[in-house]
């Protein structure tokens, strides 16, 4: 058994060898801490150094420095969008409730009971009515909010959440119906997920803003954001079916002779053998669709819908914050980062779990 200094001084010994252990490589490595040099240290200076961090305006941001005051002053807006500042607690108590419910999803095997599992099963499929009925309003006092005055970062993360929790399921009866025995099944399967991926998502943000209304009913209207989520839950889970499906042809034949074997129905070999075998394969590349479809809502700005990067977009048509937008695009690339790589990191601990 190695000791920790054994074990560290092979880590750096390979360190070495990686930075200097030929001509190109030294070169390469001095190059590359040049370019450090020359960059990190005018990077911290402006964004901490040199910074302005305390003001109510932008006459406050009298240094060289990043203008940190544009967050404070915007917050609000960066985060809700325009949606009543005396009704945020009620998106305040959805996120809350809904991390308490992330937290009990990703830890459910430590839950003992049967009573346990099940009221996390009742709280998971009755959490989104309840999430939109605090949002919304409408009952027990709770003043109406249009779905016009949402935005923000909260309004990021509905299309976003909404999009993934739909798109998942969709996309795996897709990507089972593509695989089906029935001609018509497998045909309509094939047919939608490629006329889904065969245009661009700005096109179907179009389509469903634009487009949808004309063909409805004199009178019948229906929500802008009802329109948006549909059309990106049906976009990606034409991409999740073909993730989905790459999954199933990897699984041998013999995983489905054996199911057949056993007497299992075909949902129950399904369920039971074939799929999380499958999904545990394309667990990257599932996690890659989801994390792009977090990054593509910013689309929704296009049509009118002012999202997380939306705001900071608006914002640069007020002429006292225009020059300090950048501090904006700054705070919204790293909060996409954050949640990006939250995601990524988890896909690699789900990746090292046993399928069954």
């Amino acid at each position: 058994m190695k000791t920790p200094f054994i074990h560290n001084k092979n880590r750096y010994q390979q360190l070495y060898k990686a930075l200097f252990g030929s001509t190109i490589n030294t070169v390469l490595t001095i190059i590359s801490l040049y370019f450090l040099y020359l960059t990190i240290p005018p990077i911290i200076n402006w964004t901490i150094i040199e910074a302005n961090w305390l003001g109510s305006n932008a006459s406050d941001c009298t240094n060289d420095g990043a203008c940190w005051v544009y967050i404070s002053v915007w917050w609000q807006q960066l985060l809700f969008g325009q949606y009543p500042s005396e009704q945020i607690w009620r998106l305040v108590l959805c996120s809350g409730l809904f991390i308490v419910l992330l937290i009990a999803l990703i830890f459910h095997k430590h839950l003992c009971t049967p009573l346990q599992k099940r009221l996390l099963l009742i709280s998971t499929l009755f959490y989104p009515v309840i999430a939109f009925a605090l949002m919304y309003g409408g009952f027990l006092g709770l003043p109406i909010v249009e779905t016009r005055f949402w935005g923000g970062l909260f309004l990021t993360l509905v299309i976003a959440v909404v999009g993934i929790v739909t798109s998942f399921p969709l996309g795996l009866l897709l990507a089972l119906g593509r695989q089906s025995t029935l001609k018509i099944i497998r045909l309509f399967c094939i047919g939608f997920i490629e006329l889904w991926r065969g245009v661009p998502l700005i096109t179907v943000l179009f389509m469903a803003s634009v487009m949808f209304p004309l063909f409805m009913p004199q009178g019948v209207n229906v929500d802008s954001l009802l329109r948006v989520l549909v059309g990106v839950s049906l976009f990606a889970a034409a991409y999740m079916a073909e993730i989905i499906r790459g999954g199933l042809q990897a699984i041998p034949k013999g995983q489905y002779e054996a199911a057949k074997a056993t007497g299992l129905s075909y949902w129950q070999s399904m369920f039971i053998i074939i799929l999380p075998q499958a999904i545990t394969l394309v667990i990257p590349g599932i996690v890659s669709a989801f994390i792009s479809l977090i990054k593509e809502t910013t689309l929704v700005y296009i049509i009118g819908m002012f999202d997380f990067l939306g705001i900071v977009q608006f914002t640069a048509s007020n002429s006292e914050w225009i020059r300090y937008t950048k501090e904006g695009y700054i705070f919204v690339g790293l909060i996409f980062w954050v949640i990006c790589y939250s995601l990524s990191r988890y896909s690699r601990t789900l990746e090292k779990k046993p399928s069954h």
